[in-house]
Formats: C-alpha cells, sequence, structure tokens
C-alpha cells in the first residue's frame, strides 16, 4: 500500500522463492515470474504472540500446539491498518488508504513424518479519494496441503488443494 506497507507478514514467512523465466505446468506456465511463498507452523512446545503498533496500523501474531505435547499447532495472523484515519490528525494531510488482512493456518503431525494442514486467509484494501473514487480490493482463500508417508513403502505422497476468489469494486 503506497509503499508503506508490505503485501506479506513477515512473520509468518518459513521461506521464498523468486523464480524468473518460462515456467512448466507445476506453476500454470507461465512466463514472466512467480514468488512461491511458504509459511511456517504453529510453534510444537509453547503458546506465543507478538503485538505491535504504531500510527499507521496493528499487527498481531499468535502460535502454539492446540494441547501440550500434540502434534497440532495453530498459526493466527492480524494485521491492520488506521492510516486514513490518523494522517489528518497527526500529519494533517489526509491519506485514504486502508487494510485489514487475516490469515490463518493449523497443522498436523504424525509420528511417522506425515503431515498435513489447512489455511484460509481474507484480505481487504480500500482507498477512497473523495470525490474521485472509492475502491476495494477483497481476496479470500482456503487451502490443504498434505504430505503422506505410508508405513513400511519408499513412497511419498504429496498434494494440495486449493481455492481463492478476487474482486474489485
Amino acid at each position: 500500500s503506497i509503499g508503506l506497507f508490505s503485501v506479506f507478514d513477515a512473520d509468518i514467512i518459513k521461506n521464498t522463492d523468486v523464480y524468473t523465466g518460462g515456467f512448466s505446468a507445476e506453476y500454470g506456465g507461465r512466463i514472466s515470474s512467480i514468488m512461491d511463498l511458504k509459511t511456517k507452523d504453529g510453534n510444537k512446545k509453547n503458546v506465543q504472540g507478538k503485538f505491535s503498533s504504531n500510527t499507521f496500523g496493528s499487527k498481531l501474531l499468535i502460535e502454539g500446539p492446540l494441547k501440550k505435547g500434540g502434534g497440532t499447532t495453530f498459526l493466527f495472523s492480524g494485521k491492520t491498518s488506521y492510516l486514513n484515519k490518523t494522517s489528518e490528525l497527526i500529519y494533517n494531510f489526509p491519506m485514504p488508504y486502508s487494510y485489514t488482512d487475516l490469515y490463518g493456518k493449523m497443522t498436523f503431525n504424525a509420528d511417522n513424518g506425515s503431515k498435513a494442514n489447512i489455511f484460509g486467509f481474507n484480505f481487504q484494501d480500500q482507498v477512497n479519494y473523495q470525490g474521485v473514487s472509492d475502491l476495494e480490493w477483497k481476496s479470500e482463500g482456503v487451502g490443504s496441503e498434505f504430505i503422506l508417508i505410508p508405513g513400511n513403502s519408499p513412497v511419498l505422497i504429496e498434494g494440495n488443494v486449493a481455492y481463492s476468489k478476487y474482486h474489485i469494486t
């Protein structure tokens, strides 16, 4: 958003790969560039969180195991801006931008190394140029990834299912 905020919440990113050039069917046969972002799993040992706030917005991250010693973790991240409300008061200049981003993930780990996760997101961005235009972008989705390791087998079964929707008004 106007270079003040990152599109990505760095606190939930595990790793990022950027590819340029032509791509295989795995990435839809694209010919420009692709950013492959992987989010981290929740903390397996302790529930922990992080909160930050400034004149532009606030951010909250909560993660941890669903129960002690269990193989299921959760991660929730939410961030919102209030620059459109504070900018005129603090900077004497109205900034018409706002956003609210929510992301959640649950990870299920088995003793044999098998793993599955489900995730969901809802991102909303808005700009209101008074008397000119009022634009709002919404992006939402859900998905699941899994890796299955059958016992006594050299086979690894991996897959994912995802749905997303983008809308602008």
